[in-house]
């Protein structure tokens, strides 16, 4: 997947699943529940127990779910690589993280660093990301988006943190490339137990907001 064709996934489904959980009991089946609700776009993260092992299994059986699996909370240079490895499709970082940007872009890697402040999107911009990642975004709501927009006019946006079905149309209207869910779509408890039907109906129900 090139920057471009991430750009394209991630503007026409208007949304990407964040992955936090204790476990995860098939990455395969998790990615297949999220492509089912409308979502081709997972970040798995290093904070959850075997996250590389999890993203190779998905990565292994994209064919089959049909969801570009990537990695998030990625730290380090050491971190960047090793998802790659393991076939991780992007990259996500929280903040921003110079010498991940250079190995994503090394490797032809899509990539999206966090950003708040708009001395940290134009460090973003700088290092290549295609996408920026605005966390938390909850802090200041959509109108902080629209504000962005002024000195950053079209610039692609993510906002993630504190979105969910109530309040995710309302940062795509204020000029987000797309939004990240999280929780409300895919809980921890739901992960770990496989509870994939209630995910791919979480998911559907999310993306059917997105309208």
């Amino acid at each position: 997947m090139t920057p471009e064709q991430f750009i394209q996934q991630l503007e026409a489904d208007r949304t990407l699943a964040v992955v936090r959980a204790p476990s995860i009991t098939d990455a395969a089946d998790l990615c297949r529940a999220l492509a089912d609700g409308g979502i081709r776009s997972v970040e798995l993260t290093f904070t959850t127990p075997d996250a590389l092992k999890h993203v190779q299994r998905a990565a292994e059986t994209a064919a089959d779910h049909g969801a570009a699996v990537g990695i998030g909370t990625v730290l380090t240079a050491d971190q960047a690589r090793a998802a790659i490895d393991a076939g991780a499709k992007f990259l996500v970082t929280p903040g921003i993280r110079p010498e991940v940007a250079a190995v994503a872009v090394a490797a032809g890697i899509p990539f999206s660093l966090g950003a708040m402040t708009p001395t940290e999107v134009a460090q973003a911009l700088d290092l290549g990301s295609g996408v920026v990642k605005i966390f938390p975004a909850r802090q200041l709501g959509p109108a902080y988006l629209k504000d962005l927009q002024g000195p950053y006019p079209g610039i692609r946006f993510l906002p993630s943190g504190g979105i969910d079905a109530s309040n995710a149309k309302s940062y795509l209207d204020a000029g987000a490339a797309a939004v990240c869910c999280g929780t409300s779509v895919v809980p921890p408890a739901a992960v770990a137990a496989g509870n994939w039907a209630d995910i791919a109906a979480r998911a559907a129900a999310f993306t059917g907001t997105l309208k």
